[in-house]
Parts: C-alpha cells; sequence; structure tokens
C-alpha cells in the first residue's frame, strides 16, 4: 500500500525534503499540488528518515502541505518500436505532439552490460566523413567524444553522422539546446529522410537541470533494449558539457563538497557510468555513443575534457570547422584498418598526414617570408588539395572513393619516388590514378 506524506519540510532549488520511511535510492514520487496537477520527483538522499527528493519539473507551484506519494518504483520509460520517429523531453514525455508511447516499461537506471557478454570491437561504422573513415575510424561499439568549444558547428557535424551512417537506429540525446538547434536536429532528419530510424531525448536550455541529467540515461536505456533485440544503435550525446554543469548544480544545491574547479568528486563516475553503456553483444547488436564535449575556453585540462579522456577510447578535435587531423585518435582504428578497408588505407593514411604536417611548417616559412623551395610548393599545393577535398566538413564520400582521391591528390602534386609509400601499393594504386 501506497503512503501519503502530507507535509514538505524543506525546499531548496528544484529539491524538496520529506521525512519517510523504506524508501528507496531513486524511488520515483508524486507531488500533488493544490490546483490538483501533479509532478514527478525521484529519492536523492537519505539523512535518517529525512527524504531529499529531486522534483522533475520546476517547484514553481508547490507548497509545504502538498502531498507526496512514493510509487514503490525507480523510474521507467515505456520501450517499443513506436519511439522510432518520435521525439521526447527529458522526462520521456511526447514533445512532438504525437501520441502516448504505449509499450514495455523497461529500467532508467541500469548497471553496465554483462563484460563475459562483450566481443572485442573489430567492425566499422561508416559515416562518409573523410577525416573519420579514412583517419580515425569509427568503430562499432567505441564510445568517442568530439571536443570543440562554443560557436564550432558540432551539432551540424553529428545530424551528417546522423544522415550517413550505416547503423540500424539513431538515437539523439540533446541536453541544453536551443530551441533552434533542437529544431534543426528535427528538420535535419525529416528532410535526410532517416526520421523513420530515429528517436530524440532534448532538453532545452530553458528546462530544469534535473531533465539534463537524465537526456543520456533514457537515450541509453532504450538504446540497450534495441541492441539487445539484434539493431546496431548509434547514440549521438550533445552537450555533455551541460550534463556535467548539471551535476554541478545540482551538488551545489545539495550544499555537496566540490572537487575541482566546483565540480563533485563523483563527476568521473558519473560520465563513466553513461559511455561505459557502448558494447557490442555477442549473438546481437550493438551501441555507439559519439558524444559532444564543449571545452570551456578551449581549455582540455578542465575536468569534463579532462575525465571524459580517461573514459573513452579517443576524440575527435572540432576546431576551425573542420576535425584536426592532429589532435584526433581513435585507438581503435587498428581493428579495422586494412582488415575491412583496402590493404592501402594505413600506409595511405599515415603518409598524407605526414605530409600534411610538413606542408604546415612550409606554410610557416611562407608567411614569415623565407625563399620557398621546390619541395615546399608542392607542400603548399597538397597542402591546399587536402584542405579543400578532404577536410571540408560538406564532403561526403565512402572509404572507398577517399582512398582513391587520396592518391589522385598525392599523384597531382608529387612525384612517384617522393611519397614514401611501399612499392607495392604504388605500383597498384599509382598506376590506376595516373591512367
Amino acid at each position: 500500500m501506497k503512503k501519503i506524506y502530507d507535509r514538505i519540510l524543506d525546499m531548496k532549488g528544484n529539491l524538496i525534503v520529506v521525512r519517510a520511511k523504506n524508501i528507496g535510492l531513486g524511488e520515483m514520487a508524486l507531488i500533488y499540488k493544490k490546483d490538483k496537477t501533479y509532478t514527478y520527483a525521484s529519492a536523492l538522499k537519505f539523512d535518517n528518515d529525512l527524504v531529499t527528493l529531486q522534483v522533475f519539473a520546476t517547484t514553481k507551484g508547490i507548497s509545504t502541505g502538498d502531498k507526496v506519494t512514493f510509487l514503490n518504483k525507480a523510474m521507467k520509460v515505456n520501450y517499443s518500436s513506436s519511439l522510432l520517429g518520435r521525439c521526447f523531453n527529458g522526462i520521456g514525455n511526447p514533445i512532438d505532439k504525437g501520441p502516448e508511447i504505449i509499450g514495455k516499461e523497461i529500467d532508467v537506471f541500469t548497471p553496465t552490460f554483462n563484460p563475459v557478454k562483450r566481443i572485442v570491437p573489430k567492425e566499422m561504422v561508416r559515416t562518409n566523413i573523410p577525416m573519420i573513415d579514412m583517419f580515425n575510424c569509427l568503430v562499432k561499439s567505441q564510445k568517442i567524444p568530439i571536443f570543440s568549444v562554443a560557436g564550432e558547428p558540432y551539432n551540424p557535424l553529428l545530424m551528417r553522422i546522423a544522415n550517413q551512417t550505416d547503423a540500424d537506429i539513431v538515437i539523439i540525446g540533446g541536453m541544453g539546446l536551443r530551441f533552434d538547434d533542437y529544431m534543426a536536429f528535427l528538420e535535419n532528419a525529416e528532410n535526410s529522410g532517416s526520421i523513420n530510424k530515429t528517436i530524440m531525448f532534448i532538453h532545452q536550455a530553458t528546462d530544469p537541470a534535473v531533465e539534463c541529467l537524465l537526456v543520456p540515461d533514457l537515450a541509453l536505456s532504450c538504446a540497450e533494449k534495441f541492441a539487445m533485440n539484434n539493431k546496431n544503435v548509434l547514440v549521438l550525446l550533445t552537450d555533455m558539457t551541460a550534463f556535467a554543469d548539471s551535476i554541478k548544480e545540482i551538488a551545489i544545491t545539495m550544499d555537496q563538497i566540490p572537487s575541482n574547479r566546483g565540480y563533485p568528486g563523483s563527476l568521473y563516475s558519473d560520465l563513466a557510468s553513461r559511455y561505459e553503456k557502448a558494447v557490442d553483444i555477442e549473438t546481437s547488436g550493438s551501441i555507439t555513443i559519439v558524444s559532444v564535449t564543449t571545452m570551456p575556453g578551449g581549455d582540455v585540462t578542465h575536468p569534463i575534457p579532462d575525465n571524459t579522456g580517461y573514459i573513452t577510447e579517443g576524440q575527435f578535435y572540432l576546431h576551425d570547422k573542420s576535425i584536426d587531423p592532429f589532435g584526433s585518435l581513435s585507438r581503435l582504428k587498428q581493428q579495422v584498418i586494412g582488415k575491412q578497408t583496402r590493404e592501402d588505407h594505413g600506409d595511405l593514411a599515415n603518409n598524407m598526414i605526414r605530409l600534411y604536417a610538413d606542408a604546415k611548417k612550409a606554410k610557416e616559412r611562407q608567411a614569415m617570408g623565407f625563399k620557398l623551395s621546390k619541395w615546399d610548393e608542392k607542400l603548399i599545393k597538397f597542402s591546399n588539395l587536402f584542405e579543400k577535398k578532404i577536410m571540408d566538413l560538406e564532403v561526403n564520400i565512402s572509404i572507398e572513393e577517399t582512398l582513391d582521391l587520396g592518391w589522385q591528390i598525392l599523384s597531382e602534386c608529387f612525384e612517384l619516388e617522393e611519397v614514401g609509400i611501399k612499392k607495392e601499393l604504388t605500383n597498384k594504386y599509382w598506376v590506376k590514378v595516373k591512367t
């Protein structure tokens, strides 16, 4: 029998305190207001029989005389195939004017997948973005962030990945989004024709902070269920900095002692418990996670990117409207390069990056007014073609086309003996682009 508590002892921010017994951590509660409406909350902290609850919406309209009922269950979300093509808020309610989802209730807060049932990542996730597919392959079940700063086109990049991926299902978790960003994701999915395989959980900047915390959990709990049903799921999360800032805001409200730069000491665990949901399940589907982490002031030593780097398997650095080939790294790319892709992939990619690094030095000499050698001129020509035809985020070609284009650029800028690639590969591919 559900017990009703008719006294709220304290309210601070989105937190309320009631006196109750035999309540579980994360247990859901209903708060009945005087105007006969209600809102949800969950148990967040205990101090003997004092229970601190986190209200899922604003505490506006709640009074100390309102009734609180505990539901004897943790938060759940309805799961079914009818989630596809739909958009929800941070507590799982539809915001697209569509009908309520009727399906099986699944737990939101679940442990990560059994390691015994995981398999070694070895399949490539194609994006048709050359700077990813060629130089830092995205691998099925990988967890990898995009490190960027405010103002960079990281959301359009996620949209490109969503449109062009070969994953069965795309789940977008938006945190702290402006309304125009939310509409851009929605319009992109509709215009690209990918809406029927897309699910969105959106927290807008004006929504309560607690809903921001729930977005990754909602997205990943649904992703797990689809993956268990033999679907390959790509989860796109933006922006994890808004997620971490919401953790900080709630921790401050709870008077927790802050750690590095005001963030709670649990920040690493809070991030890891979400990222570790990435999995390739034996005899079933997979979850691949690509997130955005905006670095305040571009500082990679900030607690959010710093902790993220220890958890994830590489990173994409996005600045100056392109993916930086030097700062980016995929620690799993060796699992697929030359195995799932062409034999020339590794050698060609490594040598193009080497030549591009030399070209950057040549451009520095040019900027300082030094006389350029013939080799410097070749490098600068190569750099210009590389940036225009491969680094540009608007380029949309397959990995096979990218490799052919790489050979074409090399042949336009250098002689065969200047590129430093193995003879058996140049004999096969250099001749092909020159004929």
